[in-house]
């Protein structure tokens, strides 16, 4: 009897210490990822709390049911619902939504696992997603379409014999080079013409916060 019990306090003390390793690593590479490549970048708090309440939890979720001999067919099952999740209030950038998935896959990696103990191995996966996004998002140098609305007064140059001319003078008066337009509204009666302005830039100037618009479903 008294084998059986110690038996059981020693898988209790394995498990206790795998749950503490595999949350550490997990914890330690999405502040990495969130706090110190995101944020610094975005200011968004708003999806800071829900990249890290999504892996965490996700993580929780992952781990706890794992005894249940559901392990890899749950986790994408989980994945999979993540993934078809919609805000109904709120426009999710891409860039955001890229940092979800890389939150909610990490998650999964940490919980799911199968690694004998070499926690070496766990570390290095979470390493290499790590390097991955702060590679692309920070040292590949991609030039940007950025794009400006803009309400345009000199509704004479909207003509396309003029667009020439329209394009110097948006850049004069912006400071942007301009390549192209998209008109939107034009409104004769009051000679002004809405439109989006688009330049290239080596950064993305669009800031990456959600709208308020709702989906028009």
């Amino acid at each position: 009897m008294e084998t059986s019990e110690l038996n059981v306090d020693i898988a209790a003390n394995q498990n206790l210490m795998d749950f503490a390793l595999r949350f550490g690593i997990n914890f330690l590479a999405i502040f990495i990822l969130i706090r110190l490549l995101y944020y610094p970048m975005s200011k968004n708090r708003d999806f800071l709390f829900t990249f890290f309440l999504f892996n965490i939890i996700n993580f929780l979720i992952c781990f706890l049911l794992s005894s249940a001999k559901l392990k890899m067919g749950f986790a994408f099952g989980l994945f999979a619902i993540f993934s078809i999740l919609r805000y109904r209030t709120v426009t999710v950038p891409v860039r955001e939504m890229g940092y979800f998935f890389v939150s909610v896959t990490l998650g999964i990696i940490n919980s799911l696992t199968g690694i004998d103990d070499h926690f070496i191995l766990l570390g290095t996966a979470n390493l290499i997603i790590i390097l991955t996004a702060w590679i692309i998002d920070f040292k590949v140098k991609i030039t940007h379409e950025n794009s400006k609305e803009i309400i345009y007064d000199r509704i004479d140059l909207i003509h396309p014999d003029h667009q020439a001319e329209m394009l110097e003078d948006i850049r004069k008066r912006t400071g942007l080079n301009v390549h192209r337009v998209e008109m939107v509204r034009i409104d004769f009666f009051k000679d002004i013409a809405r439109m989006f302005v688009f330049y290239n830039s080596d950064r993305n100037d669009t800031p990456s916060r959600g709208s308020n618009a709702s989906d028009e479903d």
